[in-house]
């Protein structure tokens, strides 16, 4: 099984490719994967607060099977956006989160490992608030807010495709 990673043309940054490549390879430890796309209807999609459309939403899968989920997405920082990807275990929990390009000379700490640790095992049941359920960062009040509120946006909309039995 290779490596396979095709994005959409949004996403055909090779830069960005790389980066979501070596975060799930790092992530579920493991060099050979595949990456099976989830195409949410538009229906469906309407009906969440995360942009469902496009190649954004895929499982992952190794040698043995299903290592997991990902879903990547584009927040805004304060004058430009950035990408980032969640990563799932098989129950939905976040495994990780990880900013992959940040484009602002100021809030690169919204990329410390130390503050992203706070997303994992959070699961669609839980509502994160910034400053509440995930503590805020000095000096980069806008991308922690911004990126707080993009994971809740994801797991409330995890909740819906779960409760529609559209995931499992």
């Amino acid at each position: 099984m290779a490596s396979n990673l095709a994005l959409s043309p949004a996403q055909t940054d090779t830069r960005l490719q790389e980066k979501i490549h070596n975060a799930i390879k790092g992530t579920f430890g493991t060099e050979t994967f595949e990456t099976v796309f989830i195409s949410v209807p538009k229906e469906l999609n309407a009906q969440t607060k995360a942009d469902f459309s496009g190649e954004r939403f895929f499982k992952v899968e190794g040698d043995s099977g299903l290592l997991g989920y990902a879903y990547v997405g584009t927040a805004p920082s304060m004058k430009k956006e950035f990408e980032y990807i969640l990563m799932f275990n098989a129950d939905w929990s976040i495994k990780k989160s990880k900013v992959l390009i940040y484009r602002e000379n100021y809030g690169r700490q919204i990329g410390s490992q130390r503050w992203l640790i706070k997303f994992v095992g959070l699961t669609p049941e839980v509502e994160i608030t910034y400053g509440e359920t995930i503590d805020g960062i000095a000096g980069a009040t806008i991308s922690a807010s911004s990126l707080t509120d993009a994971t809740n946006d994801v797991l409330s909309s995890l909740k819906v495709l779960l409760k529609q039995a559209f995931i499992h």
